[in-house]
């Protein structure tokens, strides 16, 4: 395997920060192994953060043939920014383990062409993330944005996140990892057994799972699991101040609003693993189209 991977110019041209299908294209199996299955684990904290290192472990210890093609550094906040250079260095540091100096998209991009090359993973994991990607955070999310990347090429994937609707503390948060990564243990096995359909998932829908931390030290049991949908308030206001040098300081505030009941918001704040369905695309549901469409009726070039 390449090193140091040249993208054509073509890819380059088509890319824009939401994921342009530049990567080619994966075919995957539509049956599911009844055993083990080959496992692709990103994030975007980094390849050696402790979120991806624990789920490595737990992954590994319940049967799973688990490969990490995660992030050389922190790309929190990436989103689904991929493919941004003509090339991209990667590093190979130990047996497992890959480390891309890109984007979490760059990495399971590369992952799934080079890694993989010969047969896909039967499911990419994203995290588990230092912190919550719930309502608005989830917008913006490279763990949620490496998930993504995975459903655009047809493979399964969830994303995984461990934080409350709160300012994480970096001990607490750390610890309740544990139970984030063995509650995704469950959830892996519970999709094996009802794959009727051959599938782990429909076609095109991936998972964004996100655990409280439960708890004064994050070691406590979540209350139960929802399905959700994802709550549309965006919780971080910014605000710009001018410096008076063509620079303005830029300032964040955590500013919750009242959970919408159903979402992803309301069921973290209770102390509920919530568990949203997705898609890899920005379309609307029939009714909102159908609306729009309305308003459109009419105009002309």
């Amino acid at each position: 395997m390449r090193r140091n991977r040249a993208l054509p110019l073509a890819a380059l041209l088509l890319c824009t920060p939401a994921l342009t299908g530049t990567a080619p294209a994966v075919a995957t199996s539509q049956s599911v192994p009844a055993g083990p299955l080959r496992i692709l684990l990103t994030n975007d904290d980094g390849y050696n953060a402790p979120g991806i290192r624990t789920a490595f472990q737990r992954l590994t210890a319940a049967g799973h043939d688990v490969t990490i093609v995660a992030p050389l550094t922190n790309q929190s906040g990436t989103g689904t920014k991929m493919l941004s250079g003509p090339t991209v260095t990667v590093k190979h540091p130990e047996p497992k383990v890959w480390a891309v100096d890109g984007t979490p998209g760059d990495s399971v991009a590369f992952g799934l062409s080079e890694v993989f090359e010969d047969q896909a993973p039967d499911l990419v994991v994203s995290g588990t993330n230092f912190g919550p990607n719930i309502a608005g955070l989830a917008t913006h999310s490279g763990t949620v944005g490496g998930a993504v990347a995975a459903l655009e090429y047809g493979v399964p994937a969830i994303a995984l996140s461990t934080g409350g609707f709160a300012a994480p503390d970096p001990v607490s948060t750390i610890n309740a990892m544990r139970p984030t990564v063995d509650f995704t243990v469950k959830l892996i096995d519970q999709l094996q057994s009802r794959a009727k359909s051959g599938r782990l998932l429909p076609k095109g829908v991936g998972l964004n799972v996100n655990h409280p931390v439960v708890g004064a030290d994050g070691t406590g049991t979540a209350e139960g699991v929802s399905t959700t949908f994802q709550d549309p308030q965006t919780v971080l206001e910014p605000d710009f101040t001018d410096s008076g040098d063509g620079t303005w300081k830029v300032d964040v505030r955590f500013a919750p609003r009242p959970a919408a009941k159903g979402g992803d918001v309301e069921a973290v704040s209770a102390d509920r693993i919530s568990i949203s369905p997705m898609s890899a695309n920005w379309n609307t549901g029939p009714v909102d189209f159908a609306g729009t469409a309305a308003l459109l009726t009419g105009l002309r070039p």
